[in-house]
């Protein structure tokens, strides 16, 4: 394997996600890790050596490094745009933490930025990866289970105060853009709008029930689906219980369920279905690694990778759109 091809990549903040991505590099005979930066030096060294990486002073000195492909930037949300556009700029590739911005304005301009600088663009959305949720997307596709009627999904987590209190950017406007939707449940909102299709309009209501948070900890938004039909986002960071994410689509011939990434329950009418014996799979780390071959690959293969940057602003827009909708306490059409 010596002769192995190798995508360079580099990780922009060492943070908590950070070693996900580093775990997810390492385990990619197709890539390679050269270069860390955070803006705590500390940390970055100490995670350089760790990993065997060049530690970085600045952001500019790792752009400088002629021999990096892709930068993994895992920082805060609320930078994500500024620190894509700098990277573009520079002419590496991008594989970007969700959420992929907290403003559409914000997606837009990355879009823009890796598109006149030739670069790939790819948003992290690790659930997309499971052999589970391929099968599912599939078979709905398939029209398997018919015209589909109630699409919704349901995530049950528990954050203390203490969470929040940890970092003075967490339960912020400004740097998290949003709460228990945008930072834990936006993974669940991908999957419910990739799997069930586009949502049309929403009404939705966030408040902060329990912590003392600028953002929400709780949220619930009313779907209409593009396909009609119809549909309840419920996600909460103060259920004790913390059972997850759950997702149940019902259609004319059948129901699917889905809880965390494992196929629950699957009726269909007239149908003896027999699941296929799938991989073991676990979102954290299985997803990012899967990702970030991906992205080694797409790089090598002078190919779009498979989640793009566009795919970023589908979540962003309902999660958005449930935010100005409980602000107005009025409908909102998404798309």
């Amino acid at each position: 394997m010596s002769n192995l091809e190798k995508t360079n990549f580099a990780i922009l903040g060492c943070g908590i996600i950070a070693e996900i991505h580093a775990k997810g590099i390492a385990e990619t005979e197709e890539a390679s890790l050269v270069a860390v930066y955070d803006i705590n030096q500390e940390i970055s060294d100490a995670f350089g050596n760790k990993h065997g990486a060049v530690s970085c002073e600045s952001l500019e000195q790792m752009l400088a490094i002629d021999t990096i492909d892709v930068v993994c930037i895992c920082t805060p949300s609320g930078i994500h745009a500024e620190q894509t556009i700098q990277v573009a700029k520079a002419k590496k590739h991008i594989l970007v933490e969700k959420p992929m911005a907290i403003t559409l304005a914000d997606i837009s301009a990355m879009i823009k930025a890796c598109e006149e600088n030739q670069v790939l663009l790819s948003t992290v959305f690790p659930r997309r990866m499971s052999p589970q949720a391929n099968f599912a997307r599939q078979l709905i596709q398939e029209g398997r289970l018919g015209k589909l009627s109630l699409c919704s999904a349901y995530v049950k987590l528990y954050r203390d105060q203490a969470y929040y209190d940890s970092a003075g950017w967490r339960g912020t406007w400004e740097v998290d853009g949003g709460g228990a939707m945008m930072n834990q449940g936006i993974h669940t909102v991908d999957m419910l709008q990739w799997l069930a299709g586009p949502v049309a309009s929403l009404y939705g209501r966030t408040k902060a029930v329990l912590r003392d948070i600028e953002v929400e900890d709780t949220a619930l938004s009313l779907l209409q689906f593009e396909n009609g039909a119809m549909g309840v986002l419920e996600i909460t960071t103060t259920a004790y219980d913390g059972k997850g994410q759950r997702l149940a689509i019902h259609g004319e011939k059948g129901t699917l369920e889905i809880e965390e990434d494992t196929i629950t329950k699957l009726e269909i009418d007239g149908e003896e279905v027999q699941l296929p014996e799938f991989e073991d799979f676990e979102v954290i780390p299985d997803g990012h690694r899967l990702q970030i071959k991906d992205m080694a690959l797409a790089v090598q293969d002078k190919r779009p990778p498979l989640i793009p940057g566009t795919e970023g602003q589908h979540s962003l827009e309902i999660i958005l759109g449930t935010y100005q909708s409980s602000r107005l306490e009025k409908q909102l059409n998404v798309i």
